[in-house]
């Protein structure tokens, strides 16, 4: 991966980990917080994408698919902290 493609997978979990951070808790986690939750989130939403038979191609669906995953990280989350 060079240095535009890690700037860009970058982005997309920055936006990724935002977007879920609203739909969650009704606001971003600060830039650090967000990129780390859309890094995760892109890793556990191409799984559960993948275990469905579906796919994301470009940056919408990347997005997307991080989006998803890091909701479900977040969920995850917020269950182990009430348990």
């Amino acid at each position: 991966m060079d240095i535009t493609g890690l700037v860009i997978f970058l982005i997309i979990g920055a936006i990724a980990g935002w977007l879920a951070g609203n739909i969650m808790k009704g606001g971003g986690l600060g830039l650090l917080g967000n990129i780390v939750i859309g890094v995760v989130g892109a890793f556990i939403g191409g799984f559960l994408l993948g275990v469905l038979g579906l796919s994301a191609t470009g940056i919408i669906g990347s997005i997307i698919s991080a989006t998803i995953g890091a909701v479900v990280l977040l969920f995850l989350i917020g269950v182990l902290k009430k348990a």
